[in-house]
């Protein structure tokens, strides 16, 4: 996929307001610890996280995701009856239907016009969002559009350790682990065609992306409903953390491969990355395997953790913030997602 015409204008952000650290999961966790006999700071050291953050109880996720975007809409002094698509792709939704973008674009007032969904892709969600608007700005159908999300981990975390608590076995609580990093945020991205006076000084250049897939592993990480009862559902997550980080950087290095001879980058040439943020593991064996330098990479894990499809995004915008990204850098965007699905885009910062 390559891209001649469509810009970064924003990448507004809101975070949850409630800092949970790892050791108050730990203390909950106190009897199952006591069990095995494994010592408090163990999801620290395994991790890297020492605290996310979380929404208060009966947050609505569409309020994160419109805080998110009257941000974008601010930052840009975008006219909102110009933006010809609206997009949520959060893995948390307010329901099953209607799309969750419905009342965020009712919200913020759009026209009768804009192309109003969903989009779901576990984690890469705001990916596939910001390359469907791409493509749209592209074949000239819209000049603007807006990607939003917000996810939301306080749920599945406390109907994990309940059911770690309740089957204290050593291998639920290696396929519960990784649940325990899930993290609460909103993110709002603005693209456009170049063409419309804005406000904002931001105008990254999306210059193309890689997308490859093995759907062979669909079943490494999973998030959804089982039966509890009669007419009784619960939320479950399980994750087979090693088989998914081992079969998840195969993936990544050949999109790795396949977007540097797309873009006729050599790895030196990508000034900048920003990764999905998963934890100390993964980061360190994804850029050994892709031989990039762990300095050209931004970490948020260690004080956001895992936000699902808000912790690259989100990443990024604190990466410009704190002068990381600079103008002119060739930056790459890479993300692996449940599935298992690879994403890397390439950026003009």
């Amino acid at each position: 996929m390559k891209y001649s015409r469509v810009f970064i204008n924003s990448l507004a952000y809101e975070l949850a307001p409630v800092v949970v650290s790892s050791s108050e999961l730990e203390s909950r966790l106190a009897p199952l610890y006591q069990k095995f006999r494994i010592p408090m700071g163990q999801l620290a050291a395994l991790t890297g996280i020492t605290e996310r953050r979380w929404w208060p109880k009966g947050h609505q996720l569409s309020d994160g995701a419109i805080k998110a975007a009257r941000k974008a809409i601010a930052e840009t002094g975008i006219d909102v009856e110009q933006l010809g698509a609206v997009v949520y792709t959060g893995v948390c939704r307010d329901q099953h239907e209607p799309a969750t973008a419905c009342r965020i674009a009712a919200e913020l007032g759009v026209s009768k016009d804009t192309a109003i969904y969903d989009i779901s892709n576990a984690c890469l969600g705001v990916l596939s969002g910001i390359l469907d608007i791409a493509n749209r700005i592209e074949l000239g159908q819209i000049k603007a559009g807006m990607v939003v999300s917000c996810e939301s981990a306080r749920d599945i975390v406390d109907v994990t350790i309940d059911n770690m608590l309740a089957d204290p076995t050593m291998q639920n609580f290696a396929q519960s682990l990784a649940t325990l990093t899930g993290g609460s945020g909103a993110v709002a991205v603005i693209l456009t065609d170049g063409s419309l006076p804005l406000s904002s000084a931001r105008q990254h250049q999306l210059l193309g992306a890689s997308h490859l897939s093995a759907p062979e592993h669909h079943q490494l990480c999973q998030w959804g409903l089982q039966e509890a009862g009669q007419n009784l559902y619960r939320e479950f997550m399980r994750t087979d953390a090693v088989t998914l980080l081992k079969e998840g950087v195969e993936l990544a290095k050949h999109t790795w491969e396949h977007f540097l001879a797309q873009r006729d980058w050599l790895v030196e040439q990508v000034d900048k990355v920003i990764c999905h943020q998963v934890g100390v593991s993964n980061r360190k064996q994804v850029l050994s395997a892709l031989n990039i330098p762990p300095e050209k990479e931004f970490p948020t894990y260690q004080f956001l953790g895992n936000m699902g499809t808000v912790s690259l995004p989100v990443t990024a915008a604190m990466a410009h913030d704190e002068g990381f990204l600079r103008p002119g850098d060739q930056v790459s965007f890479l993300g692996i997602g449940s599935g298992l699905n690879c994403m890397m885009l390439g950026i003009k910062w």
